[in-house]
Parts: C-alpha cells; structure tokens; sequence
C-alpha cells in the first residue's frame, strides 16, 4: 500500500475515532462493544478504501461499519449464550434503529458521552479517569499518573465505570437544563482536561494536540449556550487565552519555545479579545470560581508586552486567592515561579525546594524542571544538572525531553 494512504488513515484516525466512538457508544449503548466495533471498523476501511477511495465522509461510514460489526458480534454471542431471546432482541433494535450520523449529531455525541460519564450516579472518582479514556483517548497509564495513583488501581476503576453505565442503563443524553448545574464541576474539569492534553500532550512526539484543544473549546461554547454560568464563561476564557499562544510556543521543528521566549506578535488576538471579554464578565458576576481565577492570571500574561513588563505582583495575588479556592500543590509550584520573577530567583528557588521536600511532587517532571531553572539562573550549573536530568527520567513527552537535554548540555559548556 502507498505510504501515503497509510499516513491518511492514521490522520483519521486520530481526527475521527473520538468521534466515531462516542456515536457508537450512544448508539450500541456498551463502551466496550463500542471499542470493539470502532476497531474492527477501521481494520475493514484498510481494505475497503484502498480499493474504493476514501469517502468524504470517514466518520459516518466508520460509525454506519462498526454498528454492522457490533450486531455482527452480538449475533456470536446469542449462538454461544442460553440468553439469545434478549440477544435477539438487542440485534432487532439495532437493525430497526433509525439513526442519524449527520455531521452535528456526530459532535454533540462528545458532550453527550461527557454527561453519561458524569453522572450522579458514577463514584465521583471514576468520573473524570473514565472520561479521559473514552473522550480524549489517553492511555489509563497516563492517566494514573495524573492522578497519581497505580495503573492497576486506575484500570479498576475504568472498568468499574463502564460497568455501572452497563447495569444503570445511564443515558448517552445532554440532560435538561434543570440537571445541569448538578453535572457541571465534574464536565467542566473533563472539558479543562482535555484541553490540557491537547495544550501540552502527557506523552508521545510532539508538544501539541491541536485537534484535542479545538474540541475542547468547541465544547465549552456548545456548554455555555446550554448553561452560561460564570465558571462556563472563565474556563472558556481561560481556553481562549491560552490558546492564543499556540503559534508561539513552538517552532518548525517542534521544539518548545518557554513563555518569556516566545513571538508575542504570534499571539492571536481575536482570541485575547475575547478571552479577556469573558473574564470580566465573570468577575463581574461575582459567582466565579477557580477557572475564571485561572483566566485572570492568564489575561496578566496577554495584556503584557514582554516579561519583564508583565505584573508579577498581580500575578501572585492572583495565586494567593487561587490557593484559598483550590489548594494543590501544582498551585503553589506555580506560585513560587512568580514570586521568584517577582522578588528574585532565591526566594522562589527556596519555595521550591520546601513543596518537594513534602514529596507530593516528587514524581512531578515540572517540578523538577522549575528547580532547574532556578538554579541554573541562581549559577548553580552542577545542581541545575541533576535537577535537570531528574526531569528528564520522569517526561514521557519527545519535545520536553529534547528541551531538557538542550538545558543540561548548555550546563555542561557553562
């Protein structure tokens, strides 16, 4: 097969199986079926489209295949299984089904799969994981990590959720407005997540999953017609903000260019505009809460022309507030970077040293990162180092690890 039908397949891939598999899942109404379904589906458009073409629309003809394959699977199952009358029956409403793959049900079914997976009737702590793993597609390995708890304890609880939405035939639906709000913290905080992987990828070769972040977004928007509550507009703004920097913070060869580096004249503005726009109306609202806070501290950054002229001091008001909301660790890392471009890199290095010396962080490659920095920028090459190359151990992502061996060979000509 040509090289380049194999590279378009893989870009569909990783444009369309999100897509593809909340739709199914809606329609099959079993995550795991629908996991099953969408890979043999795209095992049978290998063949299919190389002899036929790709058609112009993958994901409708991925979606109408898999639901072929899953009652195709279930017909195996009702030969092997003394339960076949409601296997039978199953296949009937599948066949029966009158569906509709067009292209905005196909997008709503994220937000719809968001809901389901958020439901009040999920164990809090299996909501956002399971999200992760069938919305944005991020292995339970990395997704333990950000959680900070073992693989197998994760995969439990993954599969802990599918069984729940199985047993309580819990609805692939947005709910109505009045079930909204009950929802919201759980589907804001996957939205964020989202984007987060799409903003700075947990693995993998590149720094940017531009598709993960454009999602996210139009996710947000489509949440905010539905419910314009205050945090809705300040995690959109926050989004928006940070968004607006994508063309900056990489160059051509993908390797990542740190904020006070970077072109601000890349910066996209219409973006800017607006995130600023729905930060005040947030903060005006007087309902806000950690994610307008977020976007606050964001729009410092936007509104400034370099680093040094960005208000530090602003920036770390803004933390001690985001601290009373929402403490966390990484919370304070990031504090203590704008006290030490505040009041001097000793003062924040000493900030730093005492959150790893309470160990939450020790596995954090950020963490050790920050360390670095400020060592390096203190004159301390040796340390710098080997706080360096204790970030690199612990970073699963390609452009982070050739940033951090550029910073521990500049260390060793110093």
């Amino acid at each position: 097969m040509p090289t380049h039908f194999h590279t378009r397949i893989d870009e569909i891939y990783r444009q369309e199986s999100g897509k593809v598999l909340a739709t199914l899942i809606r329609v099959l109404g079993d995550i795991d079926l629908a996991e099953e379904a969408m890979q043999a589906a795209f095992v049978a458009a290998i063949t299919a489209w190389e002899s036929k073409g790709i058609p112009a629309n993958p994901a409708a003809w991925l979606i109408s295949t898999g639901r072929f394959k899953a009652i195709d699977s279930i017909r195996k199952r009702a030969r092997q299984n003394e339960l076949e009358p409601e296997l039978q029956r199953r296949i009937d409403e599948l066949q029966a089904a009158n569906l509709s793959f067009a292209e905005r049900d196909i997008k709503d079914d994220h937000l719809r799969l968001i809901f389901a997976c958020c439901h009040p009737a999920i164990d809090p702590k299996v909501q956002v994981p399971l999200t992760l793993r069938e919305v944005c597609g991020l292995s339970t390995e990395d997704i333990a990590s950000a959680f900070l708890v073992p693989t197998a304890t994760m995969a439990q609880r993954i599969v802990r959720g599918k069984a729940k939405i199985r047993a309580a035939k819990i609805p692939f639906v947005i709910p109505d407005t009045a079930a909204l709000p009950e929802r919201l913290d759980a589907v804001l905080s996957v939205i964020y997540l989202v984007f987060n992987e799409g903003y700075s990828a947990s693995s993998g070769d590149t720094a940017l999953r531009a598709e993960l972040s454009q999602e996210a977004i139009r996710l947000a928007r489509l949440l905010y017609d539905l419910l314009p509550d205050a945090e809705v507009k300040g995690l959109l703004a926050l989004m928006l903000l940070h968004e607006s920097r994508r063309a900056a913070r990489t160059d051509s060869q993908d390797d990542i260019i740190l904020l006070e580096e970077q072109d601000r004249s890349l910066w996209n503005r219409d973006m800017i505009r607006e995130g600023l726009q729905l930060v005040e109306q947030s903060i005006g609202s007087r309902e806000f809460g950690a994610y307008t806070i977020q976007a606050a501290l964001s729009a410092v950054h936007a509104e400034a022309l370099s680093s040094e002229e960005t208000d530090w001091a602003q920036i770390v008001a803004l933390y001690d507030v985001l601290r009373q909301i929402e403490p966390s660790p990484v919370v304070d890392l990031n504090r203590a970077v704008a006290i030490a471009m505040r009041d001097g890199v000793l003062v924040g290095l000493e900030i730093v040293d005492a959150l790893l010396s309470e160990g939450e962080l020790e596995n954090y490659h950020l963490a050790h990162s920050v360390r670095g920095e400020l060592l390096r920028r203190s004159g301390r090459f040796a340390e710098a180092k080997g706080s360096f190359e204790k970030a690199l151990s612990l970073t699963k992502q390609e452009p982070e690890r050739r940033f951090l061996q550029r910073r521990i060979a500049s260390l060793v000509s110093e």
